[in-house]
Parts: structure tokens; sequence; C-alpha cells
């Protein structure tokens, strides 16, 4: 008797342990105070050197020409 309640204690922590409400197929829970990742961002070309980068990560001048830097804003497009 005192086997079948050691191999019922044992059973049952392993159960909670592995078995209980898992499901290989489902993704995992986001945490609560988990930031969610941003969405998709427009990227544009530089104007001099053509360079892809994030819209709002640009430099634009007086046209609405978009520059990847200031450096390239104040030499101009090309």
């Amino acid at each position: 008797m005192k086997y079948l309640l050691v191999i019922a204690v044992v059973g049952f922590v392993l159960w909670l342990m592995f078995g209980r409400g898992r499901r290989p197929d489902a993704p995992p829970r986001p945490r609560r105070g988990a930031a969610r990742a941003p969405g998709p961002v427009e990227m544009i070309s530089c104007a001099h050197c053509g360079v892809h980068l994030p819209a709002d990560e640009a430099v634009a001048d007086a046209g609405g020409r978009r520059f990847c830097s200031e450096a390239h804003r104040l030499a101009g497009p090309r």
C-alpha cells in the first residue's frame, strides 16, 4: 500500500510538471508587460546615395526630398 501511494504522488507531480494543459502546437503566450512589435514601416531611399532607410529616420530638405543624414542633405541630390 505504501508503494502505491508513492507511485500515485510521483505520477501526480509529473502530471503537474509536464502534462497539465500543455499543447505542443500552441504558440507561447505573450507576457502581460511585454511590448508588441511595431507594424511595418515605410522605407525610402536617400536622394543622394540611394541607401534605403525607415521614413521616420530620414532628414528632409525644403523641397521634400529625403536623405539618410544631415551631410547628404547639405550635399544635395545627385
